[in-house]
């Protein structure tokens, strides 16, 4: 039996709750394992006073050991990321690794500060600059191993990217119809 795929997804304070959640259960939908590990805590409060429990702390894990780290956005929670170191080395670690390195809404500036989008294609919500990366205003961008998306209402397609890398674009046309995003 095939290994299932491991998804880390790093939730700080301050996170997009709406971004989190989807991407969380799209990808559990599509039968690979997510971990879910707060930055700081188990215990993570979004942006909009949402609380969420982490599966485990993220201090002690490392990038290269999941097919894919994907950061939700939200404010101050992007800002929380890309300043911190351990976020940083982490990102660096999967993405020299090969693995994948997804980040929607404000997030894709942590994969900036983590010096992962140079000369690549990216995207984010507006006023979030990426200025080492080709910048486009596409919904979801795909260049490489990076993937990045724009906005809390761009996270269905953003997940459902992410299940056809990581799984296959059955996979995600499956979840896309029976969740009715056709």
């Amino acid at each position: 039996m095939a290994q299932r795929r491991r998804v880390l997804v790093p939730l700080a304070q301050g996170f997009e709750e709406m971004e989190a959640a989807i991407i969380i259960d799209v990808l559990r939908r599509a039968e690979l394992e997510v971990v879910v590990a707060g930055l700081g805590g188990l215990n993570v409060t979004g942006a909009h006073a949402l609380a969420f429990n982490a599966d485990r702390e993220l201090a002690g894990l490392e990038g290269k050991d999941f097919d894919a780290v994907v950061l939700p956005g939200g404010m101050p929670g992007a800002k929380h990321l890309r300043e911190s170191p351990l976020v940083l080395d982490l990102l660096r670690g999967a993405s020299a690794a090969g693995k994948l390195v997804a980040a929607v809404c404000a997030a894709p500036t942590a994969l900036e500060a983590a010096g992962l989008l140079a000369g690549k294609r990216a995207t984010s919500y507006p006023g979030h600059p990426l200025p080492s990366a080709n910048y486009s205003e596409e919904r979801v961008v795909v260049d490489g191993n990076v993937v990045t998306s724009r906005a809390p209402g761009t996270a269905f397609d953003f997940a459902l990217q992410l299940v056809e890398l990581l799984a296959s674009r059955e996979q995600a046309e499956k979840l896309r119809k029976a969740m009715l995003l056709t």
